[in-house]
Parts: structure tokens; sequence; C-alpha cells
């Protein structure tokens, strides 16, 4: 059966015309194709070509900015408001410390009393007196405070001058423990 179909498809491909004849005679066209070459570009076209693009880009890009930036309204930018996580201290006459300081305060007094008893007179002395200036500073920041009871920066400031009497009260029972643990003397 392949054979005869290729037979069919051979005659066929027999019959066919091996030459194709022009609709018009073209090789006038060709000849003169031939004889006078296309006009040489200079290698200035593209670079002309090249610039005019460019002038065009900057000049789209810079109307474009200057359409966003257009608006006549004073541009404010808003200056980031500080977080503050504020306990309640004594503030003015207002405010009392939170139960969570007092708890803690309490039971570092109680702590810093039974220490202080085993530091020499004169060590107590200069404890005592360390604590009597915080203190001071925490009774002048909060007169201050009940002028102005709304200044952060006082706020802020109180709050450290109590952090700081913790540790110094702290660091009396540190020192005692490390000289009453000693046995090397």
């Amino acid at each position: 059966m392949n054979e005869r179909r290729d037979d069919k498809l051979t005659a066929a491909a027999r019959r066919l015309t091996t030459e194709i004849k022009p609709q018009r005679d073209l090789w006038p066209d060709i000849e003169r194709a031939i004889a006078e070459p296309e006009p040489r570009r200079t290698r200035w076209t593209p670079m002309f070509a090249q610039a005019a693009a460019i002038v065009l880009l900057v000049g789209a890009s810079s109307g474009l900015t200057y359409l966003a930036v257009k608006d006549d309204r004073p541009v404010v930018i808003a200056q980031p408001t500080p977080e503050y996580t504020f306990e309640r201290a004594s503030f003015g006459s207002s405010y009392t410390l939170g139960n969570d300081y007092l708890e803690t305060r309490a039971d570092v007094v109680a702590r810093f009393e039974r220490q202080v008893e085993r530091l020499s007179p004169d060590e107590r002395q200069d404890v005592e007196q360390s604590l009597a200036v915080i203190r001071g500073a925490i009774n002048d920041i909060n007169a201050a405070l009940q002028q102005d009871p709304d200044n952060t920066l006082l706020q802020d400031l109180l709050m450290k001058t109590y952090h700081e009497e913790l540790n110094v009260m702290r660091k009396v029972g540190g020192v005692t423990h490390s000289v009453m643990s000693r046995r090397d003397i």
C-alpha cells in the first residue's frame, strides 16, 4: 500500500511545472539596485537621534516632577511624639505610687534595715546621707510636679530617682552579704 501511495505522489510531483515565470520583468530593478548603492548614512544620524531621545526624556520627567510638586500648600512634617509608659507615682498631690512598686519597696526597705545594721557606723552614716540626698531630690521633684503636673521630663526624672533609691538600698544588701560571707578573714 505504501508503494502505491508513493507512486501516486511521485506521479503528481512530475506533473508540476519546474519553472515559474514572474508576472513582470524584475531584472531592471535589480540591475539598478546593484549599480546605484544606497545612500550612505553618516555616523552623526544615530547620535542626533539619541540626543533627541535624551532631551525628550529629561523634558518629560521634569514636567511630571513639576506637576507633582506644584501644590502650593506648605509641607508640614509631623514630629513623632515619644511614647512614654508611665506608672502612677507621687506626681503632685493627685497621684500615688502603684501597688507593685510599694510592695517591692517595702520588701527592699525591710532587707535594707536588716543589712544596714551590719555596717560600721561610718559606712552606715554614708549610706544614710546618700539616701537623704536622694529622698530630698524626690521631695523637690514632687514639689515641682505640683506646679506643673503634666511635665513629662519631671515625671521621668522622678521615676529614675525612685529607681536610684531602690538601687542604693539593694547594693547595701549586696555589700553586707559579700562581707559576711568572706571566709578568708
